[in-house]
């Protein structure tokens, strides 16, 4: 049974019932989503897909590299037909695992820009993500961390907040820089930010933030989303933090900031094919992509859906990294070998 493609990308989500018809799809199927994102909006957004579908979407939760092996222990007879994750590195594991059959689809060709998505269709982005120097207005003059490679810069000695080696999130951006500048300029500059460290790497990235805001450290790097999260907030503490920092998106003068991902693949073993294609192709439909973003405070994937989001709006535009975010997996056993060298723990 082949799912039949549907021609008008742009009303994607109007068009989805009619095609499910025409392929022959019941009004009791189902899609079995395997998803390691733990955001109430996307509920919601499931919900609207089962009502304009049909479709009934199973969620099982989980952290991705758990569902991975399970996924991979399941193996023919797994139930799962999509997993969905966050960061490129981590649908690289899955890829690397073997568990994605490659989907042709023209809508999603057609939708999500060719850097977002694996080169042989095992998985798509569908929201983007940046990596963002943030800093202490009174401490730290901006002018001194225009990119991501000024982080080893030696003024910056005792100022430095980041996470662990082990975070996925540091792995992608080491691997962003070992595609551009190699093991050595990497690994150069691995051991540059460690010996700026103002502390041991702890906490995840709004900890960071927090760190630079306390004055426990200069600078910090954390995902756009994080940001915009502390931006975005009524709280006024988390007013406060907001208060005192700045936020960069580095390299604008050269390739760009470092953009990874949310996204999504068909898993090969997928009892529920078709449902699986169905459903990949409404989350790059305009109303999904707003959704899927304005959830978690990122960018949509497909490059005309505009989200209304105060705090993206306060941080701007910037040129993002063109490369492709599969290389964020390909290099990460190198990113962290370098890591390790480094002797950042």
């Amino acid at each position: 049974m082949t799912m039949r493609r549907l021609r008008n990308s742009l009303i994607v989500s109007l068009l989805v019932p009619a095609a499910l018809a025409s392929a022959g799809i019941s009004d009791a199927a189902e899609v079995n989503l395997y998803s390691s994102r733990h955001y109430d909006t996307d509920e919601q957004l499931y919900s609207r897909f089962t009502e304009e579908t049909g479709i009934t979407v199973n969620r099982i939760e989980g952290d991705a590299d758990e569902l991975i092996e399970r996924i991979r222990l399941e193996g023919e007879q797994s139930p799962a037909d999509v997993f969905i994750t966050v960061d490129a590195g981590r649908l690289w594991r899955a890829e690397e695992a073997g568990l994605f059959a490659p989907v042709e689809s023209k809508i999603l060709n057609e939708r999500i820009p060719a850097r977002l998505r694996n080169p042989e269709g095992l998985w798509f982005g569908f929201t983007t993500r940046a990596r963002v120097i943030v800093y202490d207005r009174e401490r730290v003059d901006p002018a001194l961390i225009g990119t991501y490679e000024d982080l080893a810069r030696p003024e910056l000695e005792g100022l430095v907040c980041i996470r662990s080696s082990t975070n996925i999130y540091n792995l992608s951006l080491l691997a962003s820089l070992i595609e551009y500048h190699g093991m050595d300029g990497a690994s150069e500059w691995a051991t540059g930010v460690v010996n700026n460290f103002a502390r041991q790497p702890e906490g995840n990235d709004t900890n960071q933030i927090e760190a630079v805001a306390a004055g426990q450290c200069g600078v910090a790097v954390a995902n756009s989303y994080y940001a915009a999260r502390i931006l975005n907030s009524d709280d006024p503490a988390r007013q406060e933090i907001a208060s005192k920092i700045g936020i960069i998106f580095p390299n604008q003068d050269d390739r760009g900031a470092h953009v990874n991902i949310s996204g999504a693949g068909l898993v090969h073993s997928a009892p529920n094919r078709d449902e699986a294609i169905a459903f990949l192709e409404y989350l790059a439909s305009d109303a999904a992509q707003a959704w899927l973003a304005n959830g978690n405070n990122e960018y949509p994937a497909v490059e005309s859906v505009k989200v209304d989001n105060p705090a993206l709006d306060a941080m701007g535009e910037f040129k993002a990294d063109p490369v492709n975010v599969s290389v964020l997996g390909k290099n990460q056993p190198m990113a962290q070998i370098i890591f390790d060298e480094a002797g950042w723990r």
